[in-house]
């Protein structure tokens, strides 16, 4: 087995050069000879004492692990500023994501279910579980053992033919680095959007992001960077007391006459009737 890659030679250069330093000035600040910080951008010194080592991490604010397996170089810039700002997991995928549950009686996971009136609520306690415990608890047949499920509601249109109002049953993603594109979703998003239900495209990789289409067409796909997602839960199943409009004719339709309803509204408004 080949020993893992060591970029820690790579990383140092490019840090020190991200920085606007030269070798000189770096190693003053380090309180190392320069001859020392050559022999280590260069790869002459082979196993850089660990009091070195401790140096760079705490002048850069990048841990030795980093400094050693992720070549900082080939990162984009949303996730190097990721790094630099102390999220280093969620660059190298490697975010651990805890997540807060409830289990019955015979210590069997719950279901829980997130109803309208506690979606301010969920977004500032999803990961405390007194909150968790609060949320009303149910069972599905059918559901793989293997995994933990929570249903959210829907609102609006963007994700015809699955009716506004319908109930998402989705499975925990705690691995967001391989979520395939086109994957159905359920995020749960800082800021003012609390939980969404999309389509997502995987940009992790590339630009540090999740790019979120809707089903319906009229809506235009956006992206939302990593550190702006809380959770996600990929779709599993659906509720509704609605029947899906047959094809994509029949859903459009039900959006142009709730915008026409809403331009109605408009125009009475400003006529003051």
């Amino acid at each position: 087995m080949k020993p893992p890659k060591d970029f820690l030679k790579n990383n140092i250069r490019f840090m020190r050069k991200r920085r606007g330093l030269s070798q000189e000035d770096l190693a003053f600040r380090l309180k190392i000879s320069r001859g020392k910080l050559n022999a280590l951008e260069n790869g002459i010194s082979k196993n850089p004492a660990m009091d070195d080592l401790l140096r760079f991490s705490d002048f850069f604010k990048i841990t030795v692990d980093t400094l050693l397996k992720v070549d900082l170089a080939q990162l984009s810039p949303t996730k190097m500023k990721l790094v630099e700002n102390g999220d280093e997991r969620y660059a190298t995928g490697q975010q651990v994501r805890v997540l807060a549950l409830t289990i019955d009686k015979d210590e069997r996971e719950n279901m829980e279910f997130v109803p309208v009136k506690a979606k301010a609520g969920y977004r500032s306690h999803y990961n405390d579980p007194e909150f968790i415990g609060t949320l009303p608890r149910f069972t599905l047949p059918n559901l793989p053992k293997d995994k933990t499920f929570r249903m959210f509601p829907t609102t609006g249109d963007s994700m015809l033919p699955i009716p506004e109002g319908a109930l998402v049953v989705g499975s925990f993603v705690e691995d967001w680095m391989h979520i395939k594109d086109g994957t159905l979703c359920v995020l749960l998003l800082k800021g003012d959007q609390d939980f969404v239900f999309k389509q997502v495209f995987n940009q992790i990789k590339t630009e540090g992001s999740l790019v979120l289409h809707s089903l319906n067409e009229r809506y235009q796909p956006y992206a939302v960077e990593v550190q702006d997602v809380l959770e996600i839960w990929q779709f599993q199943s659906y509720i509704s007391d609605t029947i899906p409009a047959a094809g994509g004719t029949l859903g459009q339709i039900a959006s142009d006459m709730a915008e026409v309803k809403n331009h109605v509204r408009t125009l009475l408004a400003n006529s003051g009737n």
